[in-house]
């Protein structure tokens, strides 16, 4: 997996473009990217891939949270590009200590979350949430790359890749 951090964009425009995406799905389906109706269960998916695969995970911005509202010592508030190519996998992980927003710029993947019966589809247009009940793992299944913007509070004692 590559890593790079661009200073190209101040902290404040990514996020503000993040959430610009994602509010422009107010008028969208409820249902769009989320488990069908009786298909949650708990522990539904085991765990999946234990390492990326043809995965691109570029740091666009941080903001040291330790340094603004609400001052969280220790966290930073991060906003990255990652991009799945055809086949690729972002492996299995929880977000117990690290909430997330997801918002799918381009194509279409699969996300395998532990408490759906079946995989998830996300589209382009879309975004979804990542709280601390949330384990799961995503493919794109796919033949074209899939381009993905998370943003997420990031506790830099819990995961070591805060860049």
């Amino acid at each position: 997996m590559n890593r790079t951090i661009s200073t190209k964009c101040t902290p404040i425009l990514a996020l503000a473009v993040l959430l610009a995406g994602a509010g422009s799905l107010a008028g969208s389906s409820a249902q769009a990217g989320e488990c069908p109706a009786g298909m949650t269960m708990t522990d539904a998916q085991k765990p999946g891939p234990s390492a990326h695969s043809q995965v691109t995970d570029t740091v666009i911005s941080l903001i040291n949270l330790a340094e603004e509202a609400p001052r969280l010592r220790d966290s930073k508030l991060r906003l990255r590009r990652l991009v799945i190519q055809p086949g690729g996998v972002v492996a299995w992980h929880s977000h117990g200590e690290r909430p997330a927003i997801i918002y799918i710029v381009s194509g279409q993947i699969a996300e395998f979350r532990s408490t759906c019966k079946v995989p998830i589809t996300h589209k382009a247009g879309e975004s979804t949430a990542e709280v601390h009940t949330t384990s799961h793992w995503w493919k794109n299944m796919t033949k074209k790359p899939v381009v993905l913007l998370s943003a997420d509070i990031l506790h830099e004692k819990a995961d070591p890749r805060t860049m």
